[in-house]
């Protein structure tokens, strides 16, 4: 079985073993260097490249080609081209050019564009991006690309992202140049976690809730939630055990390291890691896993739901940013046995601290959504204040360049379990704080603030760029300085840094009521919503700080917070309606049915003098809360209609957040407190006793 995983990991990818076994030499050689270094790809070798390609895809059973790409949504995106050809004799050939490889046109009206486009403005280009591999997608190769405007702004999420990567790089370079190194590239790779639900498909399709919206807008407590945390990390049941075995066949065949699957802590809860690989290639390798979770799910009467809140009552979803930095697969995060010797380590460490200080507005902007207000600050998931959990021992070092004291490390400790069978434990220098938001654990950061189903291109870009700007600052005011000297005058560039940003350091328990009260002292930011959050990106100092490095520009920016505004404004819309909807069409007419039916039940025992005292109560109780609900509907529809009037982003962002979501709620617990006591044959959707507990 394990030489059937290796031989088949990474058949459905034009990867680098396939590149080079099936291009010229010299065609090979120069793709590898644009690859790595850079430039512009000539149309000869782009056209033996889209040979190969085509070729290598065919004998895979792929008929078309698609350039897949990462528009404002989030999601991914594709138009399927066909390889054929027709010739005048009345048969046909497959063919595939350079420069249908290298560029693409698919329509860019209909996609969201922040004001950058009209909507009579259709073109848009899609541009090859070769640092991640092409795959095959049943019988579609797909070509991961970036997306731009007639006018060449960036529609997507990926350009931004790639130019943050070149700031990175460049900076960086400046830095270790420095310490008389001179790496041929730096770049940033990542990890992702994503956790994710599995609900049976036939309970799926009984909610409009979850099929509109990706979570249930109703749903009272069910009589057994999360809390003997049996489920985390428990025997896999064998319906999803097979989901999973297929879902990691699928991706391995497409060069996804993942790595490791197991229920999380939620009932129908899970989660698949994979291993780190340079930051591009792993976010389109993560949105392909999100894709092919959802398909395969079907395949097994299953449905995947990766919003961030599907139900109440259990944790919600995150997706962990697992970051660091690496010069020729060298990681500088890396901090060694000695990290309070190791200088290097030490200004890449202070530019990572002073990058989040810095920038704690466009790091929470990056993750906001509203999916991801109902998941942040609940006791499972950080808080949305921004923080850095360093550990006892990194802290200690920290601490001390700070205080001008004294370092002494202890080293790694091991541990006797008393058991004489059982080895010894070595244990880590940092323990894992699951409340913080951004944790060094080792040798990266873990940016665990990110919703389940969001594209990490957002967040990497704001923290790439925020990184590179500290080590721009770095190589400034030490490149002039003597050699002699430059490690003193290093050492008191990290001591500065360190004491200016110091407040963003927290290695306590970020969901203690004290922990709010004492960020509020420090200065630390606390957005607590997506409406409070997104207008932090027009500033005109991150405005400035994005034009400045290139990242995007103030009509790129601009587009960003318009797009992002008006998809919150339209996801609390669609739930608001969703609401209503279900209100009047789905519990309002079982209600009038069971109370009716009650009443009747009652009158026929008060005509042979039974009191039915409990049905009485009962059926005041279903009269009261019907009335309830009837105006909770009521009141949610006029609110929304409000907010739907207000043509300003931002102030209907804000009237939904503030006005319009706390009606809902109070509509919501309408409907849950009735479900609690009508019969069940009555409910017309299925309940969470019966959705989060399946055989």
């Amino acid at each position: 079985m394990s030489d059937k995983v290796t031989q088949e990991y990474g058949t459905l990818v034009f990867n680098d073993a396939v590149m080079q076994e099936r291009l010229p030499r010299p065609t090979y050689k120069e793709l590898s260097r644009v690859i790595k270094e850079g430039g512009t790809l000539h149309l000869d070798i782009a056209n033996e490249v889209a040979h190969a390609m085509k070729e290598w895809a065919l004998e895979q059973g792929a008929t078309h080609y698609a350039h897949w790409f990462q528009p404002l949504t989030g999601i991914t995106s594709e138009k399927h081209d066909s390889f054929l050809t027709p010739k005048s004799d009345g048969t046909a050939m497959m063919t595939f050019s350079g420069k249908e490889l290298v560029q693409g046109e698919p329509d860019a009206s209909s996609f969201p564009n922040g004001g950058l486009r009209a909507t009579f403005e259709a073109r848009g280009y899609t541009a090859w991006d070769p640092t991640s591999p092409a795959f095959i997608k049943d019988e579609v190769l797909c070509i991961p690309t970036a997306f731009v405007s007639y006018t060449g702004e960036a529609l997507d999420k990926k350009t931004p992202f790639l130019r943050s990567t070149v700031a990175l790089d460049r900076e960086a370079k400046r830095v270790l140049a420095l310490f008389g190194k001179n790496p041929k590239k730096v770049e940033c790779t990542v990890g992702p976690e994503q956790e994710y639900f599995l609900i049976r498909e036939k309970d799926f399709a009984k909610r409009p809730d979850l099929i509109m919206c990706g979570r249930t807008l109703f749903g009272c407590e069910p009589v057994k939630g999360q809390e003997l945390e049996e489920h985390y990390f428990g025997a896999i049941r064998p319906t999803v055990n097979e989901f999973m075995k297929e879902l990691d066949d699928e991706l391995w065949k497409r060069g996804i390291p993942a790595t490791t699957k197991h229920n999380e802590v939620a009932p129908c809860q899970h989660e698949l890691a994979p291993v780190f690989e340079t930051a591009s290639r792993a976010i389109d390798h993560n949105l392909l896993t999100m894709e092919e979770m959802k398909i395969i799910a079907s395949r097994h009467g299953l449905t995947c739901l990766q919003h961030e809140k599907p139900f109440d009552y259990v944790n919600g979803s995150g997706k962990h940013d697992n970051w660091s930095i690496s010069a020729d697969g060298k990681n500088l995060l890396d901090p060694s046995d000695t990290p309070e010797e190791n200088l290097q380590f030490l200004v890449f460490l202070a530019s990572v601290i002073a990058a989040v200080d810095e920038h704690q507005d466009l790091l929470r902007a990056s993750v906001a959504s509203a999916g991801n207000d109902h998941r942040l600050g609940a006791n499972e998931a950080p808080p949305a204040i921004i923080s850095i959990f360093l550990g006892d021992d990194l802290n200690a070092v920290v601490r001390a360049l700070i205080d001008g004291s004294d370092f002494q490390s202890h080293g790694r400790e091991t541990m006797d379990v008393g058991v004489p069978q059982l080895a010894d434990i070595l244990r880590d220098n940092t323990d894992r704080n699951r409340t913080s938001p951004f944790a060094f654990t080792g040798n990266k950061f873990e940016f665990r603030m990110c919703g389940s189903q969001q594209n990490l291109s957002d967040p990497n870009m704001v923290l790439n760029t925020a990184v590179a700007e500290q080590l721009e600052d770095f190589a400034d005011k030490l490149g002039a300085v003597d050699d002699e000297d430059f490690a003193a005058e290093a050492l008191a560039w990290v001591k500065r840094t360190l004491s200016d940003h110091e407040r963003i350091i927290f290695n306590g328990n970020g969901y203690s009521d004290e922990w709010p009260l004492e960020a509020e002292k420090r200065g630390l930011l606390n957005l607590k919503t997506t409406a409070d959050t997104l207008a932090t990106l027009r500033d005109p100092e991150n405005i400035a700080f994005f034009g400045h490095f290139g990242v995007l520009d103030p009509a790129e920016v601009s587009a960003r917070y318009v797009a992002k505004a008006e998809q919150y404004g339209k996801l609390i819309n669609i739930e608001a309606r969703t609401m209503v909807y279900m209100a009047r069409h789905w519990y309002l007419p079982v209600l009038f049915d069971y109370t009716n039916d009650l009443a009747t039940s009652i009158a026929t025992k008060q005509s042979v003098g039974v009191v039915a005292k409990s049905e009485k109560d009962l059926l005041q109780r279903l009269v009261d809360g019907t009335d309830a609900i009837s105006e909770g509907a009521d009141k949610v529809e006029a609110l929304n209609a409000e907010a739907q009037s207000l043509e300003d982003p931002e102030e209907q962002d804000l009237f939904y957040a503030h006005t319009v979501l706390p009606e809902m709620e109070a509509l919501r617990k309408a409907v849950d407190s009735l479900e609690q006591v009508v019969g069940h044959d009555y409910w017309p959707v299925p309940s969470y006793n019966r959705m989060l507990f399946y055989v």
